[in-house]
């Protein structure tokens, strides 16, 4: 069934991208109500905008913690318009109809990322701002809720599709995507007050790419997570499952290693890999280890890839190359293979998670992430001979690949 909006309860963090929403709201003749900084943003533009302070009759108190917690925003955002009971009484409390309810949390994820201080990201848990989320999305079948700034353009374009008018499909989509805003809010704010006591395993991870299939073709697969936070993709077909996990062996893999680097992976193993003085040479050195596996796999280098560089990688058929950057000449060779999936590793500190973590029976096995890089120092001579400067640069070589192998290692 489709409803009118009347009235807009609007109370964001991010204002940008909310000019336009606000603009096509006006047209159609749609109230605002909004608090503090938002009402000041909405009544800049030249808009009128009620006050919730004299919607509810009572003032913003304790420095801002209570502003819409009251039963005249949450009633009017509640009641069942369907209910002759409720009905009856919102009007004996004089309670507003909400239709819509624009909310933007307190950045309270991106304070713990930046190092807030304790006080700071306490501050940052926002109280109303989620308390509408639920109450609008609870009530889907009366109210839109727009849960995040990454909702405005779907909002902006349902507004201009259809005028005001909202169906119940249309509502119900916006009150799935809220509760996953606001269970992911919650998950962050746990995982910040358990710290590294894991009393339990809460993860929120949204980008829900869906991929060609899993491991087999009879598999489906997914992933969760922001590969475009971590990864540009120039060039190549989609990414598979299978692809993504002999990424993920490649950059932590690769992410050990200091000087000029280049591996070769095939299915989450290096087959071959070496540190020489260029791109070139380390690419000939870990091609020579083993030609045969290589074919159809995963090369990945720790240094920008130049034109004689590509024209040796070009030789032969690979799936995937990641490297920082590329030269244009290094791309117009790369190019000539259509399906071939060039990507540029632009943020490498976020290509790994502190923590492992797999399905087991009914349950999870979590794990530190292995982080261990052994030095010279560490090292303990137990032979009457001991390994000379090179060879002892050799050993820590291979006991890094020793690593990030999935199974037992000869190097």
């Amino acid at each position: 069934m489709s409803q009118k909006i009347q009235t807009a309860l609007i109370s964001v963090y991010h204002k940008e991208g909310l000019e336009e929403i606000l603009q096509e709201l006006n047209n159609l003749r749609i109230k605002f109500i909004s608090t503090g900084g938002t009402k000041d943003f909405i009544q800049s533009m030249g808009y009128e905008c009620e006050a919730v302070e004299e919607v509810s009759g009572y003032p913003s108190i304790l420095g801002g913690r209570v502003k819409t917690l009251h039963p005249k925003i949450f009633g009017g955002i509640l009641y069942r318009r369907d209910n002759e009971s409720d009905k009856k009484q919102v009007k004996s409390y004089d309670i507003p109809s909400i239709d819509l309810v624009i909310v933007d949390l307190y950045p309270f994820e991106e304070t713990v990322g930046t190092g807030g201080s304790e006080e700071e990201i306490i501050e940052k848990i926002d109280i109303g701002g989620i308390s509408l989320i639920r109450g609008a999305a609870k009530n889907y079948k009366d109210v839109l809720i727009v849960a995040s700034k990454d909702q405005y353009k779907p909002l902006l374009d349902l507004i201009k599709e259809k005028q005001g008018l909202t169906t119940l499909d249309d509502r119900r989509w916006f009150a799935k995507e809220a509760f996953k805003v606001s269970s992911g809010y919650d998950t962050a704010i746990f995982n910040y007050f358990d710290g590294d006591q894991r009393t339990a395993f809460r993860q929120a991870l949204n980008g829900d790419k869906q991929l060609r299939y899993g491991e087999n073709p009879h598999q489906k697969g997914m992933f969760y997570g922001d590969f475009d936070e971590v990864f540009e993709q120039l060039h190549g077909k989609e990414i598979s499952y299978n692809n993504l996990l002999d990424i993920d062996a490649a950059v932590s893999l690769i992410a050990d290693f200091n000087e000029t680097a280049l591996a070769i992976l095939k299915h989450n193993n290096a087959c071959g890999m070496a540190c020489r003085p260029t791109v070139k040479e380390a690419w000939e050195a870990a091609l020579a280890a083993d030609p045969v596996s290589a074919f159809g796999g995963i090369v990945v280098t720790n240094r920008p890839v130049d034109k004689e560089a590509a024209e040796a990688i070009h030789e032969i058929f690979f799936e995937v190359i990641i490297a920082p950057s590329y030269d244009k000449e290094a791309l117009d060779i790369l190019f000539q293979k259509k399906n071939r999936i060039i990507l540029v590793l632009k943020s490498p500190e976020k290509a790994t998670q502190l923590l492992q973590y797999r399905s087991v029976l009914n349950g999870v096995l979590v794990q530190d992430k292995n982080a261990s890089v052994q030095t010279a120092e560490q090292l303990q001579v137990v032979t009457d001979v001991a390994p000379r400067e090179h060879e002892t640069g050799d050993l820590l070589f291979a006991n890094v690949l020793v690593k990030h192998t999935k199974s037992n290692a000869i190097v």
